[in-house]
């Protein structure tokens, strides 16, 4: 009896996995790391939904053609944009800003996991100060979740 039991709950263990169905959700955090706090930082979040293969063509050897997608047809006009501070500010580097973002940020992540959303994994990159004169630099985070369909 106890095996059948185990053997009933790995098949419906397994088919549940199988049949997991997953709706992906990206936020994007924009960290300004301009010298003087003059950079702008922000979340953004998309509330539109695009299909990537109506912007998509195959290149092959024999058909080459230039993708001919407007930028007007792929951007987005519906998302979020929620305000953060800048890294720095005229006095250089400042924590305060820091810790004010990284709870925003919190707060985002939780209000997302509050709506049904799980944090699957997270992507950074920074382009920093490249010298004297340069002046740009982003450190931008990508967050990943998911939720089933």
């Amino acid at each position: 009896m106890k095996k059948l039991i185990l053997i009933i709950a790995i098949a419906v263990f397994g088919l549940t996995e199988v049949n997991a169905q997953y709706e992906y959700k990206v936020i994007t955090s924009v960290e300004s790391i301009v010298p003087n706090g003059l950079g702008r930082s922000r979340i953004i979040s998309a509330n539109d939904s695009k299909d990537y293969k109506e912007f998509t063509t195959t290149q092959t050897e024999e058909d080459n053609t230039r993708n001919k997608s407007k930028r007007g047809e792929i951007r987005v006009k519906g998302y979020d944009e929620t305000k953060l501070l800048n890294f720095y500010n005229l006095g250089g580097i400042r924590f305060q800003n820091i810790a004010a973002n990284d709870a925003i940020i919190t707060s985002k992540i939780n209000t997302m996991i509050e709506e049904g959303w799980e944090l699957a994994f997270v992507n950074t990159g920074v382009e920093s100060e490249g010298g004297k004169g340069d002046g740009q630099g982003i450190f931008i985070t990508r967050y990943f979740f998911r939720r089933s369909k």
